[in-house]
Parts: C-alpha cells; structure tokens; sequence
C-alpha cells in the first residue's frame, strides 16, 4: 500500500500552514472529496471545513462517532493523551527544532559553531588514542611554498 494513514472519523492531523498552522487536530467529518470538518479544542483550532491540502495526518486515531460535540472530542483527547504522544513524534521534534534554530541570534550560532569545533576535537583525540597514534606529539603537516613568496622574492632580488 502506498498510503499509511488514511482519512477516517477522528484522525488527528497537523495543520501545515494558514491561519491555524502548527496545531493538532481532529477530522469529525468528511465535507467533500477536498475538505474536512476539523475540531482542535484542546489545541485552540475552532470547528471549521480545512481542505485536505493544509493537512498533514498523523499515525494518531481517536474513536468517536462523527460530528460529535467538542466536549466529547476532548474528553477522547484527554484520554489518550494526544499532545505529549505528538511531541514524542521525530516530526514534532524536527519542527521545534528548526523554530529553536530560526530564532537564533548571531552570538547563539557562533557558540553552537565553536562548541561543535570543541566535540569535534575530543572525538578525534579519542579516536587517535584508540588507533594508537600519540596525540601529545602529532606530525606537522607539509606545507607548500606559495608562489606569491617566490614572486616576491624574485621582485625583491
């Protein structure tokens, strides 16, 4: 099968973009081949027909009748503890990762730059340990002569 997760009754689905983008909600009914009649009131999404293209679905399926009342949508919410079930997700992580580094400063990016300099570092000690080689006394590495210190050289004389 290609598809994973299908349109059904009360799958919570992640609103990709528009007025309510970056909330959970649930499908209570089907409008028409294109959109769907959502309700969030755990997550602040009103009820409202979303079409499908602004809809991501999610592994996530609540089990109550369609257009229930949202008193009933929260209560299944609740039950199965939708909200940190969804930030356990990797997709949930990758998003609030990629908002923590677009809220990035240009100091926060130069200490993340530095500390990744720092591990890097430790991981290639470590590794020359374990390979053998003395990293106290490491080779120096051959250096070419430029020829701008030749042609200054040749200016020069």
């Amino acid at each position: 099968m290609s598809f994973r997760h299908f349109v059904q009754i009360g799958r919570v689905a992640f609103i990709s973009f528009g007025k309510d983008a970056g909330k959970l909600c649930a499908i209570v009914d089907v409008v028409d081949q294109t959109r769907a009649l959502v309700d969030g009131p755990c997550t602040g999404v009103e009820r409202q027909a979303i079409k499908f293209k602004r809809l991501r679905l999610t592994k996530f399926r609540l089990k109550f009748p369609h257009s229930t009342s949202s008193r009933v949508i929260r209560k299944c919410w609740q039950e199965e503890d939708i909200s940190t079930k969804w930030a356990e997700t990797n997709t949930a992580k990758k998003m609030a990762a990629r908002q923590l580094k677009s809220g990035m400063t240009d100091f926060d990016r130069f200490r993340v730059y530095k500390a990744k300099q720092q591990m890097n570092r430790i991981i290639k000690c470590a590794y020359l340990k374990l390979k053998g080689k003395n990293r106290k006394n490491p080779p120096k590495p051959k250096t070419k002569r430029f020829r701008g210190k030749k042609v200054a050289k040749k200016a020069a004389a």
